[in-house]
């Protein structure tokens, strides 16, 4: 150990020696080096966690968010050189981007026309895989927390509520299984929780951010205009926005540029995660709700490019997407983990979060779902992935009576949740495949 300590002391003084990464010009230090040097440890980090996760036959995600988590904890080997890019404003910022085109590429690859096609029993399920681990998630944040607000209780059991389901659709496609009619439930549920769990979020983090202004308790009515302002707005971003959209990208046509629907893209994806936050909303549900709108469109008559919007907004998701997962793991203090408390917290949240998906085969009802794997159903609606990371974030942003709704020992906990319930979700669902013999 020592020799691997000493090994590694090198290396970083190397690395964040200021002789290297600082240059001075008339006695200002240029900010610019040490962005380069915090972007390579994020880039490099992200790519090894990724190239670990794929050989251990696991999703991406994880591989960069345990990556994060051994550069956040480099302390314990007497190493604190990152501790810029764990607290610097800039690499926050470039977090926050990345989560919003991260929430924009979900809204995409989210078909409405899909969610509509599965329609009733997909709507059960969804809603059933919201309530059940809501309230499972409120009861275990009141049993360990006793002392903390009903809001923040609340907010642990929103982060149980949507479903990642990037990483079911992964599998079951490499899996050759994404037709099957589970897949098509599971897929349509988790989007529809995706938004009802946004709007859970949005309505909680409205009160938490009222009480935290000064404002009184909020009665039941403010709670219900929170709420519809949530659901008006995405109604209203949805109607309004695929009126104006083609008349919005038609103009941008006549500018005859290259990369211009990239270009118009992101500022449509920006200027409804602005409106979002105008209207006290988090800006993610502004960015989903512009992903949404512009889900299967192409333009290829006005263009000459009939890629999906999802293909072009890659390269540049490429780039911002990691540096989150990356940054959200170095937030991960080991020591909290090691602690009794925390560690029961963590797994008793990852147990209720796993059996209240399980209560969405309870939604397999009628005639057309006969023969359907009500297990199958619930597994593949486990993972919390990113989506619960980006629900951590939002909360360590947020303070109630001066203090964090999220703080360190919460954050670990449900970093630990979205990686358990992440982990398991691949072999689980081989399994139910392989019992059902699809």
């Amino acid at each position: 150990m020592k020799a691997i300590k000493y090994l590694l002391s090198i290396v970083f003084t190397i690395f964040s020696s200021s002789s290297i990464f600082s240059f001075e010009a008339g006695g200002h230090v240029d900010p610019v080096p040490p962005i380069l040097l915090g972007l390579v440890v994020l880039f490099s980090g992200a790519s090894f966690g990724g190239f670990l996760a794929n050989k251990l036959k696991q999703p991406v995600v994880l591989g960069e968010l345990v990556v994060g988590v051994f550069l956040g904890n480099l302390v314990f080997l007497g190493y604190d050189g990152f501790d810029f890019i764990k607290t610097g404003e800039v690499f926050q910022i470039l977090a926050g981007i990345g989560v919003i085109l991260l929430l924009f590429e979900v809204g995409l690859e989210s078909s409405l026309s899909e969610m509509i096609k599965v329609g009733f029993v997909a709507s059960v399920v969804a809603i059933i895989g919201v309530v059940f681990p809501f309230f499972l998630g409120l009861g275990v944040s009141y049993f360990f927390m006793p002392e903390k607000s009903i809001y923040i209780h609340a907010f642990v059991g929103a982060t149980l509520c949507a479903t990642s389901v990037g990483i079911t659709a992964r599998v079951l496609k490499d899996l050759g299984k994404i037709n099957i009619k589970e897949a098509k439930i599971i897929l349509g549920a988790a989007v529809i929780d995706d938004v009802l769990g946004l709007i859970i979020l949005a309505v909680v983090s409205g009160i938490i951010s009222s009480i935290s202004t000064g404002g009184a308790e909020l009665t039941l009515t403010d709670i219900f205009l929170v709420f519809l302002k949530a659901v008006g707005f995405l109604v209203g971003a949805l109607i309004i926005g695929t009126k104006i959209s083609p008349s919005f990208f038609r103009f941008g046509a006549k500018l005859q540029l290259e990369g211009v629907l990239l270009s118009l893209s992101l500022i449509f994806c920006f200027v409804l995660s602005y409106l979002a936050h105008l209207v006290g909303l988090a800006p993610i549900v502004g960015a989903f709700a512009a992903g949404l709108m512009l889900d299967g469109v192409r333009f290829p008559k006005m263009y000459g490019d009939d890629r999906h919007l999802g293909a072009l907004i890659f390269p540049v998701s490429k780039f911002f997407v990691p540096v989150f997962f990356v940054h959200m793991g170095m937030q991960v203090e080991v020591h909290s983990l090691l602690n009794l408390d925390v560690l029961a917290f963590g797994l008793c949240l990852s147990f209720v979060a796993i059996l209240g998906k399980q209560a969405c085969g309870l939604g397999i009802l009628g005639k057309n779902t006969r023969g359907v794997s009500r297990a199958l159903v619930g597994i593949g609606m486990i993972p919390r992935g990113e989506v619960g990371l980006i629900f951590a974030m939002i909360g360590a942003g947020l303070s109630l009576h001066g203090q964090s709704v999220v703080d360190e020992k919460l954050y670990s906990a449900i970093v630990m949740m979205v990686m358990i319930t992440t982990m398991i979700t691949p072999p689980f669902l081989i399994w139910a495949l392989e019992r059902k013999k699809v």
